[in-house]
């Protein structure tokens, strides 16, 4: 059985924030960047299994969910155990921090776009999640 190729495709703002109050902070954003992103993820998550927090997956648009599979994973779920379900497949890991904490040590790819935001946050990138599988 072939593990999986397991990714993170995320986006952070100038000073490496994700989140604040359970959203991206840049959310509706009407710049090319922020759209272009948006469009960047779909496309490459396309076909592919993702799994995410409660949150993430129940954010995904109704016209998104045919097109990969989805799986909503738990703070008590072992990360070994989820990912053994896609062997030979490509399994993004959705955020936020407390998911890429427990699948960083997995990952073979981190794909982070750096957006020119500069606000406020409550979630923050951790550059050490990079290494976690080194």
């Amino acid at each position: 059985m072939t593990t999986p190729d397991v990714r993170v495709i995320c986006a952070i703002g100038r000073r490496g924030q994700l989140g604040l109050d359970g959203r991206l902070p840049w959310e509706g954003n009407p710049g090319r960047e922020y759209k272009a992103d948006v469009a960047r993820f779909f496309d490459l998550t396309r076909g592919h299994a993702l799994v995410a927090g409660p949150r993430t997956i129940a954010s995904f648009p109704d016209w998104a969910r045919p097109e990969r599979t989805l799986v909503a994973v738990r703070s008590h779920e072992d990360p070994q155990e989820v990912l053994s379900r896609f062997p030979g497949r490509v399994v993004f890991v959705g955020g936020g921090p407390p998911v890429w904490a427990a699948y960083a040590r997995f990952v073979r790819h981190w794909d982070v776009t750096k957006l020119p935001y500069d606000g406020e946050a409550d979630r923050w990138f951790d550059p050490a999640w990079m290494t976690a599988g080194a």
